[in-house]
């Protein structure tokens, strides 16, 4: 047989694997993506949210100091090599719930540490022709959202053109591993690194890492015309991939492993969107999807412990595409032998577990 060398194998062409490659292709490596799109679910179904305050007390998320400036670079710069539009920065509005909420927030928003991700305070009502918001609200900056089903597909498209994507599954029991490099079918590479989701707990290389399934479904709205901010209070209401469509979302389910979607989740998200939003609107569908995530909630980066050859890059979670543009560039550096994976997100924090 007639091998073809390259340097990695991909699996896996969701966000973390469409980042990958990106980051990869900029450095000149070689490699082979295999995916098979149809199952990139939870990259597909995700409003594709980024936002630095996050959670139920609204804190400065993880690393945002760190992690957006380089967000913003990665997503505009692989706009334009790509040729695709995929990355909208915009502002969020959140409303207030009670009068000690907006003091705390008046109060926040002198802070330094937090002035780079705030726009406004609003005291009274000022978008309640769309949103309940009769105490006013917080402006948040350096949010926006990311196409991701645009990114994934212009990422494929410019994979085809290099040849470098095989659209088929991959079978990690017929991986052979030498001493030298990695055989799969007809290539040879130095590594190969699963970016496969939550389907990567099913490999046989990483059946005892901690991932774990949390399934997410969204509403797909249409409304009469658009409106100013993408609105975050208990859903999100972003920007669909049509005029006037907008996606509401998400539920967090750690029990539901149906592949479906539900009238709990719908009944759920249809409850929440009345509360956030005024605008009438009519929904056009349901979708499904299961990230990835973690106990701790970080990343999983590295080789298995036993197999240097087999790299995992997984655990992103519902902020995947805040994560994915910086982990996937320390995750390139360190496959080519520059710098060091985080421990933060080092698949090592689980070896003792393997």
């Amino acid at each position: 047989m007639t091998y073809k060398k390259v340097d990695y194998l991909i699996v896996g062409q969701g966000l973390a694997g469409s980042c990958l490659a990106i980051q990869l292709i900029e450095r000149g490596k070689t490699f082979v993506v295999f995916d098979q799109p149809q199952l990139n679910r939870a990259s597909a179904v995700a409003a594709g949210l980024f936002n630095p305050i996050t959670g139920k007390v609204m804190s400065k998320t993880w690393k945002a100091d760190l992690f957006f400036p380089y967000l913003f670079s990665f997503y505009k710069k692989a706009e334009i090599n790509l040729g695709k539009e995929f990355f909208f920065p915009q502002n969020i509005y959140r409303p207030f719930l009670t009068i000690q909420e907006q003091n705390e927030w008046m109060a926040k928003s002198g802070e330094q540490e937090l002035k780079n991700y705030i726009d406004k305070v609003f005291i009274k009502p000022t978008f309640k022709s769309e949103a309940h918001d009769s105490l006013g609200g917080i402006l948040l900056k350096q949010c926006g959202y990311v196409d991701t089903l645009s990114l994934m597909a212009a990422v494929r498209t410019k994979l085809n053109e290099m040849d470098s994507y095989r659209e088929e599954n991959f079978n990690s029991q017929s991986l052979k591993v030498t001493d030298s490099h990695i055989e799969y079918s007809d290539l040879l590479a130095d590594r190969v690194v699963f970016c496969g989701g939550i389907k990567d707990s099913g490999n046989n290389y990483f059946t005892a890492l901690p991932l774990r399934p949390l399934k997410g479904e969204t509403l797909q709205i249409k409304i009469t015309h658009s409106v100013k901010h993408i609105y975050n209070r208990g859903v999100y209401v972003v920007p669909g991939h049509h005029e006037l469509e907008y996606k509401v979302g998400a539920t967090y389910n750690t029990q539901d492993r149906t592949t479906d979607v539900t009238v709990a989740a719908r009944n759920e998200l249809i409850e929440k969107l009345n509360d956030l939003f005024c605008l009438p609107y009519e929904i056009t569908h349901q979708d499904w999807g299961i990230r990835p995530t973690t106990s701790d909630r970080r990343p999983i980066m590295g080789s298995h412990p036993h197999e240097r050859k087999i790299v995992i890059f997984n655990g992103l979670g519902a902020k995947g595409v805040s994560l994915a543009p910086y982990f996937s560039g320390q995750l390139a550096d360190w496959l080519m032998g520059e710098g060091e994976i985080d421990k933060e997100v080092s698949i090592e924090r689980f070896y003792s577990k393997m």
